[in-house]
């Protein structure tokens, strides 16, 4: 939680400032500035500069450098996952999962990027007599705007995926979190990172607006509302952009599926993070074979989670981070239940263990009527409806504006896969939610509502450089002419393609 400031000395107005506040404590964390767009302006000058040089480096020595921070933070887990949870309510677990994701990120992005970046040949019209590459080049000065709910995986995982392609990038953290951007910034410096390369501008909104203006490259992650401002001002400047935005991810359980697999799966699938995750569970879809023993299943798990604030694995989900979240939650409950639906469990605060607490909650006899099963929730709620057949489960799970993610659980793997070329999301995961949110060499991203462009795989690294084609004419056997279809040209062409009928040349 943040709360913007107004701070004078002596009469005279000074730099805004927001307060960072612990969510499960109320204890206040510390201030930042909010940064103007001459701040911004200055940091990206700085890092314009600093741009050559970082990119004369090369790649293999950058990737170096990414590797000497990945094992210096995980040598200092401990305190990275202390920090994170101070600014998030998250638990243990959680900050884990965090932590792990972007070791794995980054450990693939500093391998592979030599590889990426190499200039590729092509074919060329007239071979042996012109030789043909593409080179890539970087951008220049990458923007990054990340959300609270992630502190460390949305700040970085995209920011090391640009430095490592050779440009120098400008973080702007959410102002909730700060303090992780800080902790993973500085180290960055520590381990020979340059400052000016990777620089934090810390802010609201407005700062954010600011960096959109300045920036050759700009990557936001956050709600579809503010990724359609960012998309605008991008288009006005006619700067590359890549959103990540929100998400109603389906779940699918099929008769055939392994049922306790799939309760326990769509539990941890929904109530990581707190259900404040855009990858989250947030609507599940079971035929009716099943659904009976199934809901049976998951209640009987979700009774057994452990929520509080406390140390150790042991405990399944901790705080929401915002009020916002927690009062969209109670809203979207209330909403449903006063349409008919049902709660099996949970269903209210837990201010006895923070102000932000809310119980993991499942709610059965739902409909797309409700905005739990349409309106992105952002909380720890599992929406339960049932469904006649796989179809119809495919039908519902494809109606909704969102198309990050989704998930089916079958035994029947081929099947499966069928199935889930038949939903419109980016990605699709086969008996455990989330898969490829922890798999770097996939890419990563959203349809429809959900966002513009992908993170992660080969292509996370691409979308931060810019082509250059290059074409070589040896002038062998050319004879001057001012014709472009001079008769040399022309019986060349012929017996070339001729020949391709027969053979790719």
């Amino acid at each position: 939680m943040a709360v913007l400031e107004g701070k004078s000395l002596n009469g005279t107005a000074s730099r805004e400032t927001i307060t960072v506040f612990n969510p499960v404590t109320n204890e206040k964390l510390g201030t930042v500035p909010v940064m103007t767009s001459d701040d911004v302006a200055e940091a990206v000058k700085r890092a314009r500069a600093a741009q050559p040089l970082w990119q004369a480096l090369g790649v293999h020595e950058r990737a170096r450098l990414l590797h000497k921070w990945r094992h210096a933070i995980w040598q200092d887990q401990k305190n990275a996952m202390a920090i994170m949870r101070r600014e998030t309510g998250k638990v243990d677990a959680n900050a884990f999962v965090e932590l792990a994701v972007v070791d794995a990120a980054v450990d693939y992005f500093a391998k592979v990027a030599p590889r990426v970046s190499r200039p590729q040949r092509r074919k060329t019209l007239f071979p042996y007599i012109q030789r043909a590459k593409v080179t890539y080049k970087p951008y220049g000065v990458v923007g990054f705007i990340s959300p609270w709910n992630y502190p460390l995986l949305n700040a970085l995982t995209d920011l090391f995926a640009a430095i490592v392609m050779g440009n120098t990038a400008i973080l702007k953290p959410s102002e909730v979190t700060p303090y992780t951007a800080f902790y993973a910034v500085e180290l960055m410096h520590k381990v020979g990172i340059p400052k000016d390369v990777v620089q934090i501008v810390t802010g609201d909104g407005r700062t954010g607006a600011a960096l959109v203006d300045h920036v050759d490259y700009i990557m936001f992650t956050g709600s579809t509302a503010n990724g359609k401002k960012v998309a605008l001002r991008a288009a006005e400047r006619l700067i590359p952009c890549t959103l990540e935005l929100g998400g109603k991810d389906p779940v699918i359980i099929l008769n055939d599926a392994n049922v306790i697999a799939a309760a326990t799966g769509t539990l941890k699938g929904a109530l990581e993070n707190a259900g404040q995750a855009c990858v989250s569970v947030e609507r599940v879809y079971v035929e009716s074979g099943i659904y009976e023993e199934f809901v049976a299943t998951i209640v009987d798990y979700a009774k057994q989670l452990v929520v509080g604030s406390g140390d150790g694995y042991d405990v399944h989900m901790g705080s929401l981070t915002n009020q916002r979240e927690l009062l969209r939650a109670e809203e979207h409950v209330n909403e449903a239940i006063a349409k008919g639906a049902k709660v099996l469990h949970g269903g209210k605060r837990r201010p006895d263990l923070g102000p932000l607490f809310y119980e993991p909650t499942i709610l059965v006899d739902v409909d797309h009527t409700m905005k739990v099963m349409t309106e992105e929730t952002f909380g720890p709620i599992v929406p339960i409806m049932k469904v006649k057949d796989a179809d119809e489960a495919i039908r519902l799970a494809n109606d909704n504006e969102y198309g990050l993610s989704a998930c089916i659980f079958t035994r029947d793997l081929r099947r499966g896969e069928r199935l889930a070329r038949l939903i419109d999301a980016g990605d699709v995961s086969i008996n455990r939610p989330q898969l490829v949110f922890g798999t770097p060499s996939l890419p990563m991203g959203g349809d429809k509502q959900s966002g513009i462009g992908r993170r992660n795989g080969d292509e996370g690294l691409l979308r931060f450089v810019k082509t250059q084609s290059l074409v070589v004419d040896t002038l062998f056997g050319t004879i001057p002419s001012l014709t472009q279809a001079d008769p040399v040209t022309i019986t060349g062409f012929l017996v070339l393609r001729a020949i391709r009928r027969f053979i790719f040349i």
